[in-house]
């Protein structure tokens, strides 16, 4: 159960627009960033909003065989958040995961980010899980 997460709020983001609005470029980009660094989707999901029949941002969740990456756009703002979370039992994925996460935040372009990197499921010896 350790592993690492990463995540990002990203804003006034200047990215090709159809990032923020289309639930199929969202998951094309999405597939290629897990990929490239040699994480493995095993499944998929992405919604496409929608507001008077006009594209309204899209949300979408990749399940990783180390873990899952799962977007959410808000083109009216041009924000998007990031939760990408990679388990290290059998390999440290910590190295694909920022890789990913750092090609997500190029294709986004933001002026602002806040960003956190949390490390999680440090277990002690006595297999109670630390604070």
């Amino acid at each position: 159960m350790q592993g690492l997460h990463l995540i990002a709020e990203l804003s006034q983001c200047r990215c090709d627009s159809r990032l923020l609005l289309d639930a199929e470029v969202l998951r094309e980009l999405c597939l290629a960033v897990c990929a490239e660094p040699g994480l493995t989707p095993v499944g998929q999901i992405f919604h496409q909003f929608r507001s008077q029949q006009e594209p309204a941002g899209a949300t979408g969740a990749v399940v990783l065989a180390e873990s899952h990456l799962a977007v959410h756009t808000w083109p009216e703002l041009a924000a998007v958040t990031l939760d990408l979370y990679v388990c290290n039992f059998s390999q440290d994925n910590s190295a694909a995961a920022r890789a990913a996460f750092e090609r997500l935040l190029k294709a986004f372009a933001p002026d602002q980010t806040v960003q956190r990197e949390i490390e999680r499921g440090h277990v002690d010896r006595s297999g109670l899980v630390s604070a």
